[in-house]
């Protein structure tokens, strides 16, 4: 949209502020590996911040059951069923098992709004250390092999014992967010945003993905040493 001087010339368009952004409050949310510490962890501060959650795991018996323990309004079911009924999926699947997942849910996810949350990690007596995938990073190989859907990458930083406990009112920390279209970035930021004390920053495209989920990595080490439950808050934005 454009506008014009008092000359009546056309000037440049608007600036978007990159603050506004959508509401999402009436989207429904699955979030695969929805029985894991993250993926529970994730689907509860969402419904706690009254989004509708469905929650998936390869046995629906299993996702009904963390359903039912969450509350809130969670429903639990299998993967392909949690897809199919979610307007956003989030990916909270062990790494291990990340390009499987995916590669039997194409069909599922076709159109949908995916955000990535995989830190691909390996551990040795000396700790976590990153991995890179082929594909670059988790979110590369979830794009890859979900060519149909629009992949994001966000959620990465958030400690699963900070997000599951009841008694903690507000999550301290920024979420960085990846993609390549401005619209579905804007849509995970507002979706980050729900959650109390959490705020959702643009972070690159895809291609910028390993990093961030690799600091993973650096996080646990500053956890192990400080007994903490890091998380991170970018600052002068």
């Amino acid at each position: 949209m454009t506008s014009t001087d008092n000359a009546g010339n056309a000037s440049k368009p608007a600036v978007k502020d990159p603050w506004e952004l959508p509401d999402v409050s009436g989207l429904v949310v699955g979030v695969l590996g929805g029985t894991g510490d993250q993926g529970r962890g994730l689907a509860y501060r969402l419904a706690r911040a009254g989004q509708k959650v469905i929650i998936g795991s390869r046995a629906a018996e299993r996702a009904r059951a963390a359903a039912d323990e969450l509350g809130l309004g969670i429903e639990g079911a299998d993967n392909a069923e949690c897809a199919r009924r979610s307007d956003i999926v989030i990916v909270a699947v062990p790494w291990d098992g990340h390009a499987k997942t995916l590669e039997s849910l194409r069909e599922e996810l076709s159109g949908k709004l995916v955000v990535d949350c995989v830190n691909p990690l390996g551990f040795d007596k000396q700790g976590a250390y990153a991995l890179k995938p082929e594909e670059g990073s988790a979110a590369q190989q979830a794009a890859a092999l979900l060519p149909d859907s629009r992949v994001t990458a966000a959620f990465h930083h958030l400690s699963a014992v900070l997000l599951q406990d009841a008694s903690i009112e507000e999550i301290d920390t920024d979420v960085m967010v990846l993609g390549e279209v401005r619209a579905d970035t804007d849509l995970v930021q507002a979706l980050a945003g729900r959650i109390p004390g959490m705020r959702g920053v643009f972070a690159g495209r895809l291609r910028n993905a390993h990093q961030v989920e690799s600091l993973v990595a650096n996080l646990i080490s500053v956890n192990r040493r400080y007994k903490a439950h890091a998380g991170l808050r970018v600052t002068d934005v």
